[in-house]
């Protein structure tokens, strides 16, 4: 596809509000609740038709028009996670007779040898109760429309089957991406992909790889072999697995961006070639969090000769036509410093540092030209005289991006989908690239914005943790990114990503798996786990930079306390205030809940006594079981019809305050519902 046709977009967005309306059963308001109603992201044209497609024992694929390695294999890969999901013996050889399968798969012609950011993603889908066929232009489109094939898969009382309808979708923008951190903390390749699985799932298509960093350099160089000998304390990807990752994403959909940050974040780089650095060595690998002062020197032309045997041999290794330099956060006191750099800076008449960064940019990019790739990097990159063809990626936000584009710049938005800041999945699904300071772009500005990508990082996560830091929630982001601009329902989508969540652990994601196995840790027994969960699941981690400012964290720090296993979003909170907002219809649930937590948790505390990784969270349980008392009482004062003594009013809005502030760095979500209930018996 192009780039963005907003002609196109706009037709197809107007069409799209009406179809949807129609289209409930497959994810709207009031839809049934059935797992194949819950289409995820939502497809841009949908229509139901009549009879149910069985699956059963005979489902075979057939593959008809282009054909290639990567559609057999992808073929392969739908009948088998079709037999996990259903529990069904399955035959993974393909059908030659279509007349005979259950699926037929037809591609017009070939993607492109390197997968670009211009391709078609588009495909059709029409299921009726005799067999499914899928129609695409490229493998890309074949690729997208089976992920939706799997969707549809649903149980009912004649067994599993698909419901009859027509779908044709497309992505709404080309650039949907994920970025990963394995530096602050390494993340193994088995981590890389089972969340490519889960992006392909969710029709991602770029995988940024954030591969260099203070804290480690984590891919083998031949020709600079001390980059990963002496800054990775022997965590890195060797050459041969970074093919295989690649292949593998290919075989997905998904294109692999490396990121390699310079000048700053680059202390990792001087273990090995302190030469590179603009203050003399020796260094050593970051062990902690922040923005360090290490920088490369951009007076030294030996800097960018070493760059260019890099970048090159690099640039060889990942096929993608973009290449990452991050760019971010230099804070320049290096530079400062130095007064060879300063009496430099004084010739070429810089103001200041951030005229030297750009200046290492200027010299940067005819390397990565050189090398066939195009360059992107973050916000600070953009200078006034970089050339046009610098791709920005704006983690400042819409204001940043809508001003590159006015400059003639592509860019992709990021600010906003910060999974590590633990927001809510309600939150990042309310950014929209196309909103905000961007709405007011011409049509050919608004061309040049690509899509977003989500960010990881990771100084907070480790391979135990990190898939439920980025799942389900990446999947709104997905969403957000692909379907129509009018699906926006909050109710939908959260109904929906349940259903996705679900989803993901048949592909081997431990974002829900993970939870009562570092419960139980916590408490040494799964029956007490099971009473924390009581309590944790009311929880959630502090939110944007608030646990950088807790005592001090390293690399070396465990990430086994309580905050390390709550969830990012609480659902049962969530949940209970939603009951709680029409507290007269639900006044028997919301006792029910206030009952259960006060009860369960109110012993708590001498579970925890026992454990010297929740100690420090006794007061939370304590709290907890104070607020659900403070509920069941406002609603006896509801009930009654009788306000509530002064004196009790005051008592609760005690608790209320001191419960609403951050202890053992985690946020008890229900306060604002129990305090909206002591509000009305005041």
């Amino acid at each position: 596809m192009q780039l963005v046709d907003m002609k196109a977009l706009t037709i197809a967005a107007l069409l799209v509000t009406a179809v949807i309306r129609v289209q409930s059963i497959f994810g709207g308001q009031g839809a049934p609740q059935g797992r194949g109603n819950s289409l995820m992201p939502q497809p841009a044209e949908l229509a139901p038709g009549q009879g149910t497609l069985a699956i059963d024992g005979t489902f075979r694929v057939a593959l008809t028009g282009y054909q290639e390695p990567r559609l057999q294999q992808a073929a392969v890969r739908l009948i088998r996670r079709l037999s996990r999901q259903t529990g069904i013996p399955m035959a993974d050889e393909p059908e030659a007779d279509a007349f005979k399968a259950t699926l037929v798969i037809r591609c017009d012609h070939a993607s492109e040898t390197v997968q670009s950011v211009k391709e078609d993603e588009s495909y059709r889908l029409e299921v009726t109760s005799q067999q499914a066929r899928l129609a695409a232009p490229t493998p890309l489109g074949a690729l997208r429309g089976i992920e939706t094939f799997l969707q549809l898969v649903a149980l009912d009382p004649k067994g599993f089957g698909l419901s009859a309808v027509r779908i044709q979708d497309r992505p709404r923008f080309a650039w949907r991406g994920l970025m990963i951190d394995v530096s602050r903390h390494w993340m193994p390749l088995e981590v890389i992909t089972r969340n490519l699985d889960a992006m392909a799932a969710l029709k991602l298509n770029v995988f940024h790889w954030h591969l260099s960093d203070n804290q480690g350099f984590r891919v083998e160089s031949k020709l600079f072999p001390k980059l990963q000998e002496m800054g990775s304390d022997g965590h890195y990807y060797t050459q041969q697995q970074v093919k295989e990752i690649i292949a593998y994403a290919r075989d997905r959909g998904i294109r692999i961006i490396p990121e390699f940050d310079m000048p700053g974040h680059t202390t990792a780089w001087f273990v090995g070639y302190p030469e590179l650095a603009s203050a003399p060595g020796p260094y050593t690998i970051e062990r902690g969090w922040g923005i360090f002062d290490p920088a490369m020197d951009p007076t030294n032309e030996a800097v960018y000769k070493f760059l260019d045997g890099f970048i090159g041999e690099m640039a060889a290794l990942f096929p993608d036509q973009y290449f990452h330099v991050g760019g971010d956060e230099v804070n320049g006191k290096q530079w400062r410093s130095n007064p060879r750099i300063q009496a430099f800076m004084r010739e070429h008449a810089m103001k200041g540092t951030s005229d030297l960064q750009a200046y290492f940019n200027q010299r940067l990019l005819p390397l990565v030209q050189k090398h066939g790739k195009k360059m992107i990097g973050w916000d600070e990159v953009l200078h006034p005289g970089v050339p046009k063809d610098v791709v920005i990626q704006s983690w400042r936000g819409q204001q940043s991006l809508a001003a590159a584009a006015r400059q003639g710049y592509t860019g992709i938005l990021s600010n906003g989908y910060y999974l590590d800041l633990m927001h809510s999945a309600r939150r990042h699904y309310r950014v929209d690239p196309m909103e905000g300071a961007t709405a007011a772009l011409t049509p050919e500005e608004k061309s040049r914005i690509l899509g977003g990508e989500a960010c990881m990082w990771v100084e907070f996560a480790t391979p135990e943790n990190v898939d439920s830091r980025i799942w389900p929630r990446m999947a709104a982001i997905a969403e957000r990114l692909w379907s129509p601009q009018p699906v926006k329902d909050m109710d939908s989508m959260y109904r929906r990503l349940a259903v996705a969540s679900e989803r993901l652990d048949w592909l081997g994601m431990t974002h829900r798996s993970s939870y009562p196995v570092m419960l139980e840790r916590l408490t040494g027994d799964s029956g007490s786990a099971a009473r924390l969960k009581t309590l944790s699941d009311l929880l959630e981690p502090v939110k944007e930079y608030a646990r950088e400012e807790a005592p001090a964290y390293t690399s070396f720090t465990p990430l086994n306390r309580l905050v390390d296993a709550t969830r990012p979003e609480s659902d049962t909170a969530r949940e209970f205030a939603q009951l709680v907002g029409d507290w007269k219809a639900h006044k028997a649930e919301i006792r029910k809940e206030l009952t259960r937590w006060r009860d369960n948790i109110a012993d708590l505390p001498a579970l925890m006594q026992n454990s010297a990784l929740l100690d420090e969270d006794i007061p939370l349980a304590e709290d907890v079981s104070a607020l659900a008392t403070a509920g069941l009482q406002a609603l006896d004062y509801l009930e009654a019809g009788t306000p509530a003594p002064p004196s009790w009013v005051d008592e609760q809005s005690a608790l209320l305050d001191r419960a609403s502030k951050p202890r053992a760095e985690l946020l008890i979500m229900i306060v604002p519902s129990i305090k909206k209930l002591v509000d009305n018996v005041k």
